[in-house]
């Protein structure tokens, strides 16, 4: 195995992961939120969250996220303290972040609306508060769909290409190159062993990835 290609396993491994702790740590509450409460602007911000994947194409949630990271003042403050995104393994984090993160929402809401409320009631009449419901009740009884979802977006993130991505972290060898990317330089300059290489690690993945997901949480709705 070449240098070129440990190193894409390296950084598809630390991206994905970063980015399926990211997802998990807003998706969750978030999820939690919008199965069990109803506020008015619901149904907008359900809307919103699910916008990515489902209905915004790659290439322009790409464009999205290096117009915000590069042009704007958010963008100009960040770089100013040193945390750059544009055509680094940043960029890399946010884009898999922005598309991926609707998929383990959408899991953990199906989850939540599947577990009657009546246990953290009941759970409210025995002396816990209602952090310590959620906590020894709810989340236990939604470990399958939480693991389901934690699968899926982990294998979503370590296979992007798409266009987020693409646009915001660019395709340079050894500093943004994950698996796809590395299979997409490598198709383009004719290595065609290295590609192939790329594309079974990638395959690997996949069918493990949709077994631990099917075996969690085949039944969860998208």
């Amino acid at each position: 195995m070449t240098k070129e290609i440990q190193f894409a396993i390296y950084l598809s491994l630390v991206t994905s992961i970063i980015s399926t702790l990211l997802c998990i740590l807003i998706a969750v509450p978030a999820a939690y939120a919008l199965a069990r409460y109803d506020f008015w602007g619901k149904s907008f911000v359900s809307t919103i969250l699910d916008l990515p994947p489902l209905a915004l194409p790659p290439l322009v949630a790409g464009v999205g996220l290096l117009l915000f990271f590069g042009t704007t003042p958010i963008g100009d403050f960040l770089e100013s303290i040193g945390i750059v995104f544009v055509f680094t393994p940043l960029g890399i984090i946010i884009a898999q972040f922005f598309v991926n993160m609707p998929f383990m929402l959408r899991i953990m809401r199906s989850t939540f609306t599947d577990i009657s409320p009546r246990y953290e009631y009941v759970a409210c009449t025995l002396g816990c508060t209602n952090l310590q419901a959620i906590w020894r009740v709810t989340l236990p009884m939604a470990v399958n769909g939480f693991l389901a979802g934690a699968v899926i977006t982990w294998a979503k993130g370590i296979g992007e290409f798409g266009g987020a991505a693409l646009m915001i972290a660019g395709a340079t060898r050894m500093k943004t190159e994950t698996l796809p990317i590395s299979l997409f330089l490598n198709m383009s300059c004719g290595e065609l062993e290295m590609a192939i290489s790329a594309a079974i690690i990638l395959m690997v993945i996949s069918v493990v990835s949709l077994y631990v997901f099917e075996y969690f949480g085949g039944s969860a709705k998208f």
